[in-house]
């Protein structure tokens, strides 16, 4: 077997491998003789069937096994003697077109190398962190949200409004019949809720306790019961009650409505999952602080194929969120601009880094932080849960697609544990500045 460099340029490598017609008889020869053994045919006893005879009647399939076990050797072998990690799955094809049993096999392979990365003292980087504590008035203002929540309803006078609950009685019919599950009894129902069909619940403001109320509806096209779909119905109404919101005492029972033992303790919950969703948000801007903080230091040849493909996608993905409107991806071809060529050079830069860095740092993401991946991702397919495992089970790009984000939040953590980090207590609102202005890179 002979492999000869016929390209060298930048990260773009390519070599001639032969495989002489000699070497490729040996080898279909070894499996026959290996085969040979456990062989029975017609007229031969196991294992006495002559190898002639074997390779008139196995030979050209095990030939085709041959030249591409021959061919993979060859790589996997210049790979691990030359180093080299291709960026995407190498090109490979035969350059004989004409080949005929008894030919050598030449094959001509192609790729993109990943770049050498420099090494990156990570010491050196110095970074600031913000720190934001849960104030008074932000715990303050949670707790009134809960008690608003936790809201009940007292008697009013008067009319009923929106958020209002009116209390009724109800019984509906299509043609003057009553059909079933179109009645019930006190029925609670808050106004504006939409938990009734379009255009019933306006026609309740305005109606007060004992008032009777004929609701004329039309149930929508697409309504769930196919005998009612599109019918026009009419809703006999008892009001019986007519409620006003009333938002909850902030006391020691609300806190016990939250599971809670008293309201010092709900202020001490609400207090410390503000602080975490602040500390959540201050990671953000740290990241991003981190990563332009690396983009700055660290700089190597990038593989032409790796930014084209990242561009491409960056193009497609702001064109999607720009027409929201197209779901399929049977549309003109979305030419990457200038910009998006450099955030994809940017993206595959920082990308090579943290991979190396964690490779290095021998950064592994667990089994247990896979499935508690998985089971993020399967809760936004409720009922279909154990198809979504099986699916991701079964697909390794799925898998990929799920393990990257976590490998990259590890390898920025241990990137965090070497860098400087000093900390600035700031107020939430600049918190909240900094987040805006994240996005608004991002978008």
């Amino acid at each position: 077997m002979q492999v000869t460099e016929t390209l060298n340029e930048g990260l773009k490598r390519g070599y001639a491998i032969t495989v002489s017609a000699a070497e490729l008889e040996e080898k279909v020869m070894e499996k026959l003789t290996e085969a040979q053994p456990d062989i029975e045919m017609k007229g031969f006893r196991k294992g006495k069937v002559p190898l002639p005879l074997l390779k008139r009647q196995f030979g050209q399939r095990i030939l085709g096994e041959v030249m591409q076990e021959s061919i993979d050797g060859a790589m996997n072998k210049h790979f691990e003697d030359s180093g080299d990690r291709p960026a995407l799955q190498p090109q490979v094809k035969m350059t004989n077109e004409d080949w005929k049993e008894g030919d050598d096999v030449e094959v001509e392979m192609t790729y993109e190398a990943l770049p050498a990365i420099p090494e990156v003292d990570l010491s050196v980087i110095s970074l600031e962190k913000m720190v934001v504590k849960a104030d008074e008035a932000s715990v303050t203002e949670a707790l009134e949200s809960l008690a608003e929540n936790a809201q009940d309803f007292e008697a009013k006078d008067g009319a009923a409004e929106d958020g209002d609950q009116v209390v009724f009685d109800f019984v509906g019919k299509v043609d003057g019949e009553a059909f079933d599950g179109g009645s019930a009894e006190d029925y609670p129902l808050v106004l504006g809720s939409g938990s009734f069909i379009p255009g019933f619940e306006e026609q309740l403001v305005g109606v007060k306790g004992g008032e009777e109320k004929a609701v004329t509806v039309t149930f929508p096209e697409e309504y769930g019961a196919a005998h009612l779909a599109g019918k026009e119905a009419v809703f006999d109404c008892t009001v019986k009650e007519v409620k006003s919101p009333k938002a909850a005492e902030i006391d020691d029972e609300l806190a016990k409505k939250f599971g809670a033992e008293d309201l010092e303790a709900l202020k001490g919950q609400i207090t410390e999952r503000l602080e975490a969703e602040y500390a959540g948000a201050a990671r953000s801007v740290l990241k991003r602080k981190l990563l332009d903080a690396l983009d700055g230091v660290v700089s190597f040849d990038l593989p032409p194929s790796l930014v084209e493909a990242e561009a491409k996608q960056i193009a497609h993905q702001l064109w999607h969120e720009e027409n929201p409107d197209v779901q399929g991806h049977d549309h003109a071809e979305i030419e990457p601009t200038d910009e998006h060529n450099t955030l994809a050079e940017r993206r595959v830069r920082l990308g090579l880094l943290l991979a190396e860095l964690g490779q290095k740092a021998e950064v592994e993401v667990s089994d247990a932080e896979m499935t508690q991946a998985i089971m993020a991702q399967a809760r936004q397919y409720p009922g279909q849960e154990r198809q979504f495992f099986e699916f991701v089970q079964q697909n390794a790009q799925m898998q990929q697609q799920l393990r990257a984000p976590i490998f990259e939040d590890k390898v920025v953590d241990y990137i965090f544990e070497l860098a400087q980090i000093s900390e600035k207590d700031v107020t939430k609102d600049e918190l909240k500045e900094a987040v805006e202005a994240l996005e608004e890179e991002d978008a």
